[in-house]
């Protein structure tokens, strides 16, 4: 049965996860397109439901085994339907309903990443991808955009499904770092192609426009920054984040 109906209950509940409300109401996330899809499904992620698009997209995402193999569980949506649940402007044919993981706020057991304030949900997204790219699998978010909103998800290109991320308040997480050298990123702080980082320790990436918050520059260790050339006085939050993590995490061995 192929469901073209806005307004069909499955559509109205999928269509609702691409708002924060839906996501914590039912628990689960969107994730678009035939690679994260298979990607996250070979993470061990847990998917409650698939909907494919039942049209010519929806014959060649199946013409793969893999895809075949999902062809008699899924939901086939018309055009219109699928439409209402994508947040692509370009729809690939497949989005998947996968369980939000929960993850206690506890102490890291290596390098980790604490994401202050970040409020753009493509930076929360991007520095995900690229922390788990550089080896850093435990992040902390607090006061930041939802990691597990449709542009967060594919800002992180199947990063989400590989680290945990722990979100809570800032007392809470700093509590658990506590022991934990904290290294701030500040434009005023210590060149970091000079810095010598502890051989375990967090980096601190605050807010795009107003930096750290005063809790977190307070228990910071040390403040490094990134030299640049005038005129140019910062970098993007998620470009400053992988410098960074890569830079300290090659000083780091």
């Amino acid at each position: 049965m192929i469901i073209v109906s806005k307004q069909n209950p499955i559509v109205k509940e999928l269509a609702s996860l691409k708002e924060k409300k839906g996501r914590r109401e039912r628990g689960t996330f969107l994730v678009e397109g035939g690679k994260m899809v298979r990607e996250c499904m070979e993470s061990g992620m847990e998917i409650v439901r698939i909907a494919l698009l039942a049209a010519k997209n929806r014959e060649a995402l199946a013409g793969t085994s893999f895809f075949k193999d999902l062809r008699p569980e899924a939901i086939l949506l018309g055009e219109d339907a699928f439409r209402a649940i994508s947040d692509e402007k370009t729809p690939q044919g497949v989005v998947a309903e996968v369980k939000i993981p929960h993850f206690a706020v506890v102490p890291p057991k290596k390098r980790c990443l604490l994401l202050d304030g970040v409020s753009d949900p493509a930076n929360v997204g991007a520095i995900i991808r690229t922390a788990v790219a550089a080896g850093y699998e435990e992040l902390y978010l607090s006061d930041c955009a939802d990691p597990f909103s449709p542009k967060s998800v594919r800002a992180s290109m199947s990063g989400v499904f590989y680290c945990r991320i722990m979100r809570g308040g800032r007392e809470e997480i700093l509590d658990a770092l506590e022991g934990v050298p904290l290294i701030a990123a500040d434009m005023g702080g210590e060149n970091i192609f000079s810095f010598v980082p502890p051989e375990k320790f967090c980096i601190a990436i605050g807010n795009e426009g107003n930096g750290l918050s005063d809790a977190v520059r307070e228990r910071a260790d040390d403040f490094i920054g990134i030299p640049m050339r005038e005129p140019m006085e910062s970098l993007n939050a998620a470009v400053s984040a992988g410098i960074m993590m890569y830079f300290l995490a090659q000083k780091n061995g």
